[in-house]
């Protein structure tokens, strides 16, 4: 199943006319930047947190249109009875029709964007040190990639959980 799709342009139309905007994306992408009329409602706190009515129309975004499109289903079972689309290249789209978003840059990057910094840097830092120091640094480009296979698996990953309690991360837990 597919949700029909707005332009962002009519997206921003429909907004204008009282339809609900609808931000999925995880809170830390919300709190760092935001389309100023939505609503942030993370995905894995659907179906309960929409309230959607019949008659009331409801516009659902990530950042990219990859989430929304690859939870299309979820997604419209979360709004019946209200008519539901999907904002066409999400965020990224929002902002290259030049539409505007409220922009926090004193907030930090969204998790995942610090884990994946963090491995590639631990990653690099291991082979680079494996080359010219020792063999044995290329354990850690190992255990980062072990660490990951894991996170990929079972959904736990230890790596976001210590950044998540960092000191620049606490403002936005």
């Amino acid at each position: 199943m597919s949700l029909p799709l707005l332009s962002p342009r009519q997206a921003s139309a429909r907004v204008a006319e009282g339809a609900k905007l609808i931000d999925i994306r995880d809170a830390d992408e919300f709190a760092r930047e935001h389309i100023p009329a939505a609503r942030s409602v993370p995905l894995d706190t659907l179906p309960g947190a929409l309230n959607a009515q019949a008659g009331d129309t409801v516009i659902f975004h990530c950042q990219s249109g990859a989430r929304t499109s690859g939870n299309a289903y979820r997604l419209a079972q979360a709004a019946a009875p209200a008519q539901a689309f999907v904002v066409e290249g999400g965020m990224q789209g929002w902002k290259q029709a030049g539409l505007p978003t409220v922009e926090d840059k004193t907030q930090p990057l969204p998790l995942m964007r610090q884990v994946q910094i963090a491995a590639g840097l631990l990653i690099l830092c291991g082979v680079v040190l494996g080359y010219s120091v020792s063999s044995g640094f290329f354990l850690l480009s190992g255990f980062v990639g072990a660490g990951l296979l894991f996170a990929g698996v079972t959904g736990f990953c230890g790596m976001a959980r210590l950044l998540k309690v960092m000191p620049w991360n606490r403002r936005t837990s």
